[in-house]
């Protein structure tokens, strides 16, 4: 495979990430990853400090997301910009939920053999 088509994958793999997670269809999320895959997000620092923001593996990932759909079921990301290497994709969207200001957000997603192995969030 060349750079262009891991490129044009890694946008496909970023489309899909928001399509499930939009649709809270936990089981095509998780798919989307490694089964060792790491996660950084600032929202899991707060609410889980013991992780100091930080989850590894397809089981703390459902938690989380299951955790948080159930919280927040109007919860749902505007992708607004890609951006993408043969290594990761550089997604960034906006935050809604009913009730709260949005928020703007980036996430790096570290694709390796066609999975996420990485994923880190930054609020803006």
């Amino acid at each position: 495979m060349d750079i262009q088509d891991l490129i044009s994958n890694n946008i496909t793999i970023a489309e899909k990430w928001f399509h499930a997670f939009n649709n809270k269809d936990l089981n095509s999320l998780l798919a989307l990853y490694d089964d060792e895959a790491i996660h950084f997000s600032p929202k899991l620092k707060i609410r889980q400090p013991e992780t100091e923001g930080l989850i590894k593996g397809k089981q703390a990932l459902h938690d989380w997301w299951d955790d948080a759909f159930k919280r927040l079921p109007t919860l749902q990301y505007s992708p607004t910009t890609y951006t993408s290497n043969e290594l990761r994709v550089f997604m960034e969207y906006i935050r809604k939920v009913d009730g709260e200001q949005d928020m703007l957000i980036a996430e790096v997603l570290e694709i390796k053999n066609g999975l996420i192995f990485a994923s880190r969030v930054y609020h803006g």
